[in-house]
């Protein structure tokens, strides 16, 4: 009778933990996730009542310290050696903490939108209360600010729930940083570019439904590409830069307008922010649209000949953005710390010539910048035009100007040389760029694509690379050179 009764036992939670699984299931496919099977999602909720807690505290389990919990590690995974490891525990902590906080609005009938209760990640150069703010580098390992950056502020008044801080190339350059190197979730052989390089990644490979980056020059557009997520990197002003000049990456265009919709508005902390929506203007007639683009999608690019001290347009954005940043890194380099700067290429020693550049020459550099927002303002004939997004000086002429531009899947290849176990896909993408202050036009274009198509739909093969699966260690892939561009 006990064995009988055992074997009842057991069917019955065999059944429940099915119901359970499946349950899960539709959950994950609220957060557009569904492409998890059940013996994944099964684990997950293996995890949950491993320690009877809220399954976004039981993945504390695979980083568990000894030195900071008593309880073993049933599922056998190693301990790190030192708290140190676990930098990204106290995200989750804090997460619990909001979902906790979102519910009770919820149980209260308080609802805050579209955004309520939706989790997300921020890039690790945004600074947010209690987080960790590392910037990529091991110089900043342990730093922690005690600011709200300004689209923190505007997803949690609209209920979002921060669940982690991405990884950021080494002080936003790249997408190297001190814990290694960021991989493209479509084809680990290759890495998934910078800086941006975790909100990129994370959203490809369907750990967080929406994520948030920054960009100077390309560091949104490139992982976007490369890792073949929809991106949107909108007009100079749109979104408050107390935390740097953002963008959101998403699984869709639509989900790019509703954020950019909310996270928009005038930042007192940042004279360049506007007040801006998006509710009007989206009703407009795309029949009515002139696009431009090439055959070929591709672009070729004059340089822009000015009587000043640089003579491009890839010049004037390296020749301000090194004076910028030198402000920013003065102590930094002051201290030494720059020569254990995680990527040793051109950047310490740019950040050091910045240092003798002039003021004059400075100021006659943003007057050459102004010159050319003028004069690209008023050569605009089309409402929007198509091409790569990647085009190093297409990206520094967006940059420069102001232009929003929203990165699109457009398809996938097969990769010439996969691996034996298989077939492996990368990501086709293009650029969709729009005239100044014309937020609404880029993503309006991009959403009537994806009714048609599926292509952002496509997720990475992330069940093919297996716990134990060894990385290789293919050639490196970075941004073209940077070249300052000085006048005699």
């Amino acid at each position: 009778q006990v064995r009988t009764v055992k074997r009842i036992s057991k069917i019955f939670c065999q059944k429940m933990q099915k119901c359970y699984v499946s349950s899960l299931g539709c959950f994950f496919g609220l957060l557009d996730a569904n492409f998890l099977e059940d013996k994944q999602i099964g684990e997950i909720a293996e995890g949950e009542n491993e320690f009877n807690i809220p399954i976004i505290r039981a993945n504390r389990k695979l980083v568990a310290s000894k030195n900071g919990f008593n309880y073993p590690s049933i599922s056998g995974i190693q301990r790190p050696e030192s708290e140190e490891d676990i930098a990204f525990m106290s995200p989750l902590i804090l997460a619990h903490e909001q979902a906790k906080e979102t519910d009770k609005l919820l149980n209260r009938g308080v609802y805050l939108g579209p955004l309520h209760g939706i989790p997300y990640g921020l890039k690790d150069i945004i600074s947010v209360p209690k987080y960790k703010m590392t910037s990529g580098s091991k110089s900043f390992k342990n730093q922690v600010i005690d600011m709200e950056a300004w689209v923190y502020k505007r997803l949690k008044s609209a209920g979002a729930v921060l669940v982690a801080k991405l990884v950021s190339g080494s002080l936003a350059y790249d997408d190297i940083w001190f814990g290694g190197r960021t991989r493209n979730p479509w084809n680990i052989e290759e890495f998934s570019t910078g800086s941006s390089a975790g909100p990129a990644a994370s959203t490809s490979a369907g750990m967080v439904p929406f994520a948030f980056g920054t960009e100077t020059a390309g560091s949104i557009t490139f992982p976007a590409t490369r890792c073949g997520v929809t991106a949107l990197h909108p007009n100079f002003g749109t979104i408050g830069r107390s935390g740097d000049k953002i963008g959101p990456f998403c699984r869709s265009a639509t989900d790019c307008a509703i954020i950019l919709d909310i996270v928009g508005g005038k930042d007192l902390d940042d004279p360049s922010s506007k007040h801006s929506s998006l509710d009007d203007r989206f009703l407009v007639d795309i029949t009515k649209l002139t696009v431009g683009y090439l055959d070929d999608a591709e672009m070729e690019m004059v340089p822009y000949k000015l009587n000043y001290t640089v003579d491009s347009v890839q010049g004037i954005l390296n020749f301000t953005m090194d004076v910028d940043m030198l402000a920013h890194f003065d102590e930094w380099q002051r201290s030494g710390e720059d020569n254990v700067y995680e990527a040793q290429d051109q950047w310490p020693t740019e950040l050091r010539r910045a240092g003798l550049i002039p003021a004059v020459d400075y100021i006659q550099a943003q007057r050459a910048r102004g010159k050319l927002i003028k004069e690209i303002r008023e050569s605009f004939s089309v409402d929007a035009f198509i091409g790569s997004a990647t085009d190093w000086e297409k990206v520094c002429l967006g940059n420069l100007v102001g232009l929003p531009v929203i990165v699109v899947p457009t398809g996938l290849k097969n990769i010439s040389d996969p691996p034996p176990d298989g077939t492996r896909r990368t990501t086709i993408t293009t650029g969709i760029y729009a005239p100044p202050n014309c937020d609404h036009i880029a993503p309006e274009l991009a959403m009537t694509y994806q009714e048609v198509t599926n292509h952002h739909k496509q997720r990475p093969p992330i069940k093919d690379l297996g716990p134990n699966d060894k990385f290789p260690d293919p050639v490196t892939a970075t941004y073209p050179p940077r070249v300052l561009g000085l006048g005699p």
